[in-house]
């Protein structure tokens, strides 16, 4: 029976690749249907590495990738990004035999939080990178707490390799959820020259959750991402695996364990990322340098581009600490700029646009902003609340209407889209290119 279900999907995904589709999802749409344990059957014997979080899964993981193909690896991954389940098992049943057999040195796979604990009761699990917790589509996930608890859960009898950002206490609790694991490894990254010692933007995560004590910090990164303990328990002063040290944000630079490593990405948002890939090259005993030094994933994630000789620069924001971290960066360049922030409130964004009012607006050296999107009016609206003057505001429904009005300067230009958003955008503007 399974081996007619995966003759079946690979002739899907052929016809759909004849109509010039990828076939993200559906393929793993209708193998489920066909048997809801299809991952079970699948003989996997290699390692399987995932990530997930709520920023940084797509980037992580692709970066993860590029540096095992780099280093000679035949590797299966969902690198388009479709992270929940059927995205998966379209991934893994694409690249096995009709045995399902799997062919591969790695399978590294993007996971969306809520589908760790579905997907990894019905297939091994060698690697799982978890790099932080944010609030986010709150009509889909509901507080990160809950979603919290169900990793926590998970993890009571996991007892693979667990890379954890220390400086998140969302994530850090979660090496003490099963005390019998010994492959706990927690990464740190030293305090750099834009932290500060009050909390700037939106975080989660104040109290100890182990005795509710209000956390202290000694500096924050961005949102709640920082080094931090609880003043009458252990909790926080995790021994730390990797440590990215010597911080040059401006010029995309860090040291670990006295190897310096250069990016072509400038934010500290990035280095955190990267210190996880590190983490993960220093398991498996593999090279990172030349894949740090060189990766750039070109989808709408700190994507730079040249248009009408306007130097762009395209961020996906889905939540509140997706925005101020690309606010941070617009910020932390005394360049003249202009701002275009897309907004939609489709179901794959969360029809709940409040959080916009967790966004930090505090802006420099920003002479124009153009708001676009289904939801234009409503971040125009929040802008103004901040007494940005209201005559450097436009407002657009049209995105190419919007894009076109951007373009009418020369001016570097800073781009903030949500997720239904981002690709339309990034399209009307590469069509301003051609």
């Amino acid at each position: 029976m399974n081996i007619l279900i995966i003759i079946f999907i690979k002739f899907v995904i052929f016809i759909l690749k004849c109509f010039g589709r990828k076939g993200g999802n559906l393929p793993g749409k209708i193998a489920k249907k066909l048997n809801p344990d299809i991952l079970k059957y699948l003989k996997i014997d290699c390692p399987v590495i995932a990530v997930t979080a709520t920023n940084g899964k797509t980037s992580t993981n692709n970066c993860i990738k590029s540096m095992l193909e780099n280093n000679g690896k035949k590797v299966i991954s969902n690198s388009d990004g479709n992270n929940m389940e059927t995205g998966i098992i379209t991934a893994i049943l694409k690249n096995c035999k009709i045995n399902g057999k799997v062919n591969a040195d790695f399978i590294t796979l993007e996971v969306d939080e809520n589908y760790v604990p579905k997907i990894f009761t019905k297939m091994r699990l060698d690697t799982l990178v978890i790099l932080d917790f944010f609030r986010d589509q709150l009509d889909r996930n509901g507080e990160v707490e809950t979603l919290i608890l169900k990793i926590n859960e998970f993890l009571k009898t996991y007892n693979g390799n667990l890379i954890l950002n220390s400086d998140d206490p969302n994530v850090s609790r979660l090496g003490k959820a099963n005390e019998d694991n010994e492959n706990v490894y927690y990464f740190s990254v030293e305090k750099y020259e834009h932290a500060t010692k009050e909390e700037k933007e939106a975080g989660e995560g104040k109290f100890c959750p182990f005795d509710k004590t209000r956390l202290e910090y000694d500096y924050y990164q961005y949102s709640h991402i920082g080094k931090f303990h609880c003043p009458t328990c252990n909790f926080g002063r995790n021994e730390i695996s990797t440590k990215a040290t010597s911080i040059d944000v401006k010029n995309g630079k860090f040291m670990v364990d006295n190897v310096e490593y250069e990016t072509l990405s400038n934010n500290i948002y990035t280095i955190y990322n990267f210190t996880a890939v590190i983490t993960v090259a220093k398991i498996y005993e593999l090279d990172a340098k030349e894949t740090l030094k060189n990766f750039r994933l070109d989808n709408g994630r700190c994507e730079k581009v040249i248009v009408n000789g306007s130097e762009t620069l395209i961020n996906l924001a889905k939540n509140p600490t997706g925005a101020n971290v690309s606010l941070r960066m617009l910020n932390e360049d005394s360049d003249e700029k202009e701002l275009l922030f897309v907004l939609n409130d489709n179901l794959a964004d969360g029809v709940d646009v409040s959080w916009i009012w967790d966004i930090n607006f505090d802006i420099k050296n920003v002479t124009r902003i153009v708001t676009a999107g289904k939801r234009a009016y409503d971040i125009a609206i929040r802008i103004k609340t901040t007494w940005y003057p209201t005559e450097k505001i436009e407002s657009y429904l049209s995105l190419e209407e919007a894009v076109k009005a951007l373009y009418t300067t020369n001016t570097k230009k800073y781009v903030i889209a949500n997720y239904t958003a981002l690709q339309p955008t990034r399209k009307e503007i590469k069509r301003m290119n051609i």
